[in-house]
């Protein structure tokens, strides 16, 4: 059974880049391992006590780092020069929806220096590029914001 295959989504138009893992134990007490051995972490619930993380922190880590790469792009596309201390400061949220669990997310940018107007326009193109937000937009309420 193929859940989720290709449909009218966004399609590569190749592949640059393929990310893999072995996970096992899900949340509760798992690992997982990224196939080049590069990656190993032990998994937890949200919350809970002991060492490990949680996929929605490895979501915020990964999409605030994407985001930032993105903004790269786009800062060099629109001639601005980035601010050594960029940052951006991710949250996510999991909880129920109707029959099933969903996530909320929030991206918090600071980007000391630059113009609002110039910050905004630049957070739009980003947001525009970045492969996280492209995938959520749409599906999951997302807030980018200047702070």
């Amino acid at each position: 059974m193929l859940l989720n295959g290709t449909n009218s989504m966004t399609q590569l138009e190749n592949v640059i880049y393929t990310a893999k893992t072995h996970t096992t134990g899900g949340r509760d007490q798992g690992t997982s391992r990224s196939s080049d051995g590069r990656l190993e972490v032990r998994l937890s619930r949200p919350g809970a006590s002991g060492d490990g993380t949680n996929p929605e922190q490895l979501f915020a880590a990964g999409w605030s780092a994407c985001f930032i790469s993105a903004m790269k792009i786009a800062a060099g596309k629109m001639k601005v020069a980035l601010p050594d201390d960029l940052a951006v400061d991710a949250e996510v949220d999991v909880g129920p929806t109707p029959g099933a669990y969903g996530l909320a997310a929030r991206l918090n940018v600071s980007l000391p220096g630059i113009e609002v107007e110039v910050a905004q326009r630049l957070l739009e193109a980003t947001d525009q590029l970045c492969p996280y937000s492209n995938a959520t937009r749409g599906n999951i309420d997302v807030t980018v914001k200047l702070v």
